[in-house]
């Protein structure tokens, strides 16, 4: 990559956050939204046109074989995401991956592996964790002025319309609350709690055999405990309220978005807002830039091991509630 030009985007897959990840990449100084590909070529030239994209693809093998792209961005459903991401790692490309990395561990260990052998950046696109609220409050917690932790609650739930086809509803498409929004609790809990001690799980498996909600309980050795909940039958407040010895803190709805921070403390509230002009998906894309430009193949942030946790994470929840793909 010649450090000194833009860095040249590709993006495969043209659906809803792609457009999303898209219009906020526009105010990244130094980033090109150079190609776009999908399985429909209407689609992806309907794409291009809107956010000016310099080149349309209608295939995912061409798009990767682009020897002006520096950085793919995968925006398909989480099932295609192992496939499409070694695709492109083959291909010698950087690769920012939507969340879910994959589909198990086992998948996530081999996208790693193959990165690390063509010596190619990898990062998994967990927007949340490089947002200024979240990473303001990460720095609170680690300062201990509010003391130790004493439990987590968060939540993230919407309403989505019966369709077995839907990608939500869909099991072959990786449907499923857990895999779609319970990642954000969990996530959550990992990076504000670490890896739990143990993880008890409870679910309702719907008419089309994914989990409609999903009910999380994480234990941990310090006496620490999180309460984690995650649905597409009904809207949840989607906030995040870690108590701690010395006071409360609470990521206010939606907190896996930009958002605001409350603390309280000694019977006082504190509201402290965090300005935010796009989507939020900016701050990925910045931080995947820095890290190509410095050359590095893996992120200082949302590290290989940080996927591989999260991963194991998800497969332990699915194995207690008995979901399989």
């Amino acid at each position: 990559m010649n450090h000194k030009n833009s860095v040249k985007w590709g993006i495969i897959g043209c659906g809803n956050i792609a457009y999303k990840f898209a219009k906020d990449l526009a105010s990244v100084s130094n980033a090109m939204l150079y190609a776009v590909a999908s399985r429909s070529i209407k689609k992806a030239e309907d794409f291009r046109k809107k956010h000016h994209a310099t080149k349309t693809y209608g295939s995912y093998e061409a798009i990767s074989k682009d020897p002006n792209i520096d950085i793919i961005y995968i925006a398909t459903p989480h099932v295609f995401h192992y496939q499409n991401t070694l695709l492109c790692l083959t291909n010698k490309k950087a690769v920012l991956c939507e969340k879910p990395f994959a589909m198990d561990a086992s998948q996530v260990k081999e996208m790693i592996t193959i990165a690390k052998k063509n010596n190619v950046f990898l990062m998994e696109a967990l927007w949340t964790y490089f947002l200024p609220h979240y990473q303001y409050v990460l720095d609170i917690i680690s300062s201990n002025q509010l003391g130790k932790i004493k439990a987590l609650k968060a939540d993230f739930g919407y309403n989505s319309a019966f369709d077995p086809k839907s990608r939500v509803y869909n099991k072959e498409l990786g449907g499923g609350s857990l895999l779609d929004i319970g990642i954000y609790p969990l996530f959550a809990a990992l990076t504000i709690l670490g890896y739990p001690e143990k993880i008890n799980a409870t679910a309702t498996i719907g008419r089309t055999g994914v989990d409609e909600d999903c009910t999380v309980q994480l234990l941990y050795k310090n006496g620490a405990t999180a309460s984690l909940y995650s649905t597409i039958t009904e809207k949840t407040d989607t906030e995040a309220v870690i108590e701690l010895e010395k006071g409360t803190i609470i990521l206010n709805s939606q907190f896996h978005k930009p958002s605001s921070v409350t603390i309280e403390k000694d019977g006082e509230s504190k509201i402290v807002n965090f300005p935010v002009h796009t989507n939020g998906y900016n701050y990925e894309a910045i931080h995947a830039q820095e890290m190509l430009l410095q050359n590095r193949t893996e992120s200082t942030i949302m590290s290989f091991e940080k996927s591989i946790q999260l991963i194991s994470l998800l497969d332990a929840v699915r194995k207690q509630i008995g979901l399989s793909y």
